[in-house]
């Protein structure tokens, strides 16, 4: 059997990005027809369509598709390997980090300050959706995804979940609407509440308010901590969430911690692809947070 050949794969990953022959081989500097004789040959060497060509737009067979998916990754490990064992001769290391869009910004900062102040050090971070972020990390494109809930695991996942930390969740807002005497029961009951919009601090919450017998009165369901601490200091009802969202806050007087919610805690993972060639200063930073944890600091 003949190997394949990586750069009818190159030049099919470029067509099949672009959806255009002429442009691609505009782009690439070579003529129509010597990119066809590619493609062709690619075509015959794996024994699939890898195009259906409609007019001229190239749309990609469910083989194409195919393709498309190992070209990616193909290539996009190529160029960690090449960044990989270029490195120490670089005095720069750059770690890319997805971090979930509503995940807690002081958790995140916690989580990178062993190498925030590192001259040679440049972080990436990118906020999106735990998909968007998930697709990523299996394309190579970040090397660690921060998240508030474990990706789905079977045997043929590429993840590995680290958990970080668990911090407990607490009633916070602003003094004006705690007084010393107030029970937790008679505050789940008699002041507006500022609700997670999903997740274990929300399913924990509606456990402990069922199981108290109390409908309590929601003012707002978010699924952004960023807008939960902002609805809190504005003063319209008091936030279930980790002390951590609001670390500043709370030290400065802003809000206070009415009382914690008993049994209820939000984790927080990080994610990351198997590898040949890992990060290494991903390995700084979780045996880092393993430290916190085991000191019971995280």
């Amino acid at each position: 059997m003949r190997d394949l050949n990586y750069h009818h794969l190159r030049y099919f990953r470029a067509v099949a990005h672009d959806g255009n022959l002429t442009r691609t081989a505009q782009r690439l500097n070579l003529s129509q027809s010597a990119l066809s004789v590619q493609i062709r040959t690619l075509e015959e060497r794996l024994g699939h369509a890898l195009f259906d060509r409609r007019g001229r737009q190239l749309h990609l067979t469910e083989a194409g598709r195919i393709a498309l998916d190992y070209a990616d990754a193909i290539f996009a490990t190529g160029d960690e390997l090449v960044a990989t064992l270029k490195m120490s001769g670089h005095t720069r290391q750059i770690l890319r980090v997805g971090a979930l869009a509503t995940l807690s910004r002081n958790f995140q900062l916690g989580f990178l300050r062993p190498i925030l102040e590192r001259p040679d050090v440049e972080v990436i971070l990118r906020a999106a959706g735990a998909v968007e972020l998930l697709q990523g990390l299996e394309a190579l494109s970040l090397d660690v995804v921060l998240i508030n809930h474990p990706p789905a695991q079977d045997a043929a996942s590429p993840f590995v979940t680290h958990r970080l930390a668990e911090q407990r969740v607490s009633l916070i807002g602003p003094p004006a609407r705690l007084r010393d005497r107030d029970t937790l029961a008679d505050l789940l009951a008699s002041q507006p509440m500022i609700l997670p919009l999903h997740g274990s601090a929300r399913t924990g919450f509606d456990a402990l308010t069922d199981r108290l017998g109390i409908r309590p009165q929601i003012v707002a369901e978010v699924d952004d901590m960023a807008m939960m601490r902002l609805l809190a200091r504005e003063g319209i009802g008091l936030a279930v969430l980790p002390p951590i969202v609001v670390k500043d806050e709370l030290a400065g007087g802003l809000l206070v911690e009415a009382d914690s919610l008993p049994g209820i805690a939000e984790s927080f993972y990080a994610v990351t692809a198997e590898r040949r060639f890992p990060n290494p200063l991903l390995r700084i930073l979780l045996d880092s947070a393993g430290s916190r944890q085991q000191d019971g600091t995280s």
